[in-house]
C-alpha cells in the first residue's frame, strides 16, 4: 500500500496564501471564542463528563461523512458500525485517509489531529498504530467540558426533540462548566402526521406535558407547553429539517382541525391533507418563535434515507443522505411572506444542501430584513455536503455579492463529535485568506485593521450579538 511521505502537512500558513492573510488569521481571526450555534453533541455526554478514551469512539460514533468516505473506500461494514474492535476500526478509516485527498475529511482529520493531540503526521496505515496510541493516551485525561474549553468554545447549541426532559441541560448549568450549553427546538416530529409512528409520538408528546391530546387545539396547547418549557431553559433557536422544501399548501383551521382528527382515527390522509397540515403547522410555529424573539432556522433541500438496505440495519442519520433537487423559492417567498405581513417574522436562518439554490436563498433572506435588527435574516454557513473550502468560498462570495458580509454570523460545526471545533479554524483561514486575496487584488482598501475586524465580528460579535443568549 502505497503511503505520504511527507511527515508535516498542517503548516504556519495551512490555507493563507500572502502575509496578509497570516496578519488577518493571527492578530484577528485565530484567537476569538467559538459560539456555535448549531451541532448535533450529546448533552448526556456532556452533564455525565467522562473522558471519551478512544479515538474511535470520538471519531466513528456517529460520524457519517466518515462513514461514507469508507464504504467509498470498499471498507466492510463491520469495520465502519459493526461490531470489529475499535483499533481494527481505527485502522481501516486510517487506511481510507489517504484516500480522502481534496475531500473536507483529509484536512479536518490532520487538523483535529494538530489542535487535540499536538500530532503532525498524517495519518495513514504506516502511522496508524502510534497515532492511536498516543490520541488515546490523551482522551483519557479529557472530559468533553474538558475538549470544549480547550478549543475556546463559549457556547454551543445542541438539537433536541420538544418532548426532552432537558435533565442534561440543567446538570450542566448546575455543574458550571466554561463552555455555555443551550437546547435548541428541533420540531422534526411535529411534522410527521400520516406516518405510523406519528401516533406513538403524540402519545411521547402527552407524557411530556401532562395531560392527553385528543384533538387538534390539545396538540397546539402541548406545543405552547413545551416551548415554554425550553425558553425556561435558555433555548433561544428552533430548526426544521424535514425534507427537501417548505410546505405552501392554503388552508383553514377547520380543514386542519379534521385532518388531525382523521388521523387520531387511524384513517389514510391525502397528499394535500398533510401538506395543508405541514403549511398550518409551519406558520404557528413561526409565530411562536416571533413571540419568544427566538431565532428560527431551516435546513432544507437533503433526501433522506435513500438507501432502504442499510436504513433498515442502521436507521436514520446512517449516511444515506443526499442533495435534492426541490422546487424552493416559491414556498420560501410565501411562507416569509405572510409571517411578515402579520409583523410576526422571527429573525431567520436558512441553509440549502443544493449549492444551485445559493442565489435564490441569498436574495430571499434581503427580502424580509427590518429596521433596528442587523442581519435579521441570514443565508446560513455552507451547510452538510457543502461544508468544504469550495462551498465555503462560494457562500462566502455569494453573500457578499448578494447581502452584507460584514453582518454574517458565521460559522458551525453541525456535528456530533467533540473532536469537529477546528472546522472553525478551518473556515477562519479560507476567510481570512478570501479577504486578504481581495486586498491584493485591489478590490479592498489595504486597511487591515479595519478588515480585521469585520473578520472578528463575522467570527464571533455578529453571533454573540445576534442570538439572545442569557
Amino acid at each position: 500500500m502505497r503511503q505520504i511521505a511527507e511527515k508535516k502537512f498542517i503548516k504556519h500558513n495551512f490555507l493563507l496564501n500572502s502575509k496578509e492573510a497570516e496578519i488577518l488569521y493571527y492578530e484577528y481571526a485565530k484567537d476569538m471564542p467559538i459560539i456555535d450555534y448549531h451541532n448535533h453533541l450529546s448533552a448526556k455526554q456532556i452533564a455525565e463528563n467522562k473522558p471519551i478514551e478512544n479515538i474511535t469512539k470520538a471519531w466513528l460514533s456517529g460520524d457519517h461523512y466518515k462513514w461514507r468516505g469508507m464504504r467509498a473506500n470498499g471498507i466492510d461494514e463491520e469495520f465502519i458500525t459493526g461490531s470489529a474492535s475499535l483499533e481494527k476500526r481505527f485502522q481501516k478509516w486510517a487506511e481510507t485517509v489517504p484516500h480522502t485527498l481534496r475531500n473536507p475529511l483529509f484536512h479536518w482529520t490532520q487538523l483535529e489531529l494538530k489542535r487535540y493531540f499536538d500530532i503532525d503526521e498524517i495519518l495513514q496505515s504506516s502511522s496508524a498504530e502510534e497515532i492511536y496510541t498516543k490520541a488515546n493516551a490523551v482522551l483519557a485525561t479529557k472530559t468533553p467540558a474538558q475538549l470544549l474549553e480547550d478549543m475556546n468554545v463559549e457556547i454551543i447549541c445542541t438539537t433536541d426533540d420538544p418532548t426532552d426532559d432537558l435533565l442534561c441541560h440543567k446538570k450542566i448549568v448546575e455543574a458550571g462548566f466554561y463552555t455555555k450549553v443551550y437546547p435548541t427546538f428541533r420540531s422534526d416530529e411535529l411534522f410527521f402526521i400520516g406516518q405510523n409512528k406519528f401516533l406513538n409520538y403524540l402519545k411521547k408528546l402527552a407524557a411530556a406535558v401532562a395531560f392527553p391530546i385528543h384533538n387538534y387545539a390539545d396538540f397546539l396547547k402541548a406545543i405552547d407547553s413545551r416551548i415554554d418549557y425550553f425558553h425556561e431553559n435558555g433555548c433561544r433557536l428552533s430548526d426544521f429539517g424535514v425534507g427537501g422544501e417548505i410546505s405552501k399548501e392554503d388552508f383553514t383551521i377547520d380543514e386542519i382541525t379534521v385532518i388531525f382528527d382523521k388521523n387520531l382515527k387511524g384513517e389514510t390522509l391525502l397528499p394535500v391533507e398533510i401538506m395543508k397540515y405541514r403549511s398550518s403547522l409551519m406558520l404557528y410555529l413561526g409565530k411562536k418563535y416571533h413571540e419568544k424573539d427566538w431565532v428560527q432556522q431551516y435546513h432544507l433541500g437533503a433526501i433522506r434515507n435513500n438507501n432502504c438496505r442499510l436504513q433498515e440495519q442502521l436507521g436514520s442519520d446512517a449516511g444515506c443522505d443526499s442533495i435534492g433537487d426541490y422546487s424552493i423559492a416559491e414556498a420560501m417567498s410565501k411562507f416569509f411572506n405572510i409571517l411578515d405581513s402579520d409583523k410576526k417574522l422571527a429573525k431567520t436562518i436558512t441553509y440549502n444542501l443544493n449549492p444551485a439554490d445559493n442565489e435564490v436563498f441569498a436574495t430571499m433572506m434581503g427580502n424580509f430584513n427590518s429596521s433596528g435588527i442587523p442581519g435579521k435574516m441570514q443565508w446560513g454557513s455552507a451547510w452538510w455536503f457543502l461544508d468544504q473550502k469550495n462551498g465555503m468560498e462560494k457562500q462566502l462570495n455569494t453573500l457578499s455579492n448578494m447581502g452584507l458580509l460584514s453582518r454574517f454570523v458565521g460559522m458551525l460545526t453541525d456535528s456530533r463529535s467533540f473532536l469537529s471545533f477546528p472546522r472553525h479554524e478551518y473556515f477562519r483561514r479560507i476567510l481570512c485568506n478570501l479577504i486578504a486575496n481581495d486586498v491584493n487584488n485591489g478590490l479592498l482598501p489595504y486597511d487591515l485593521d479595519f478588515l480585521g475586524r469585520m473578520i472578528q465580528d463575522i467570527c464571533y460579535y455578529n453571533a454573540k450579538e445576534y442570538f439572545n443568549f442569557k
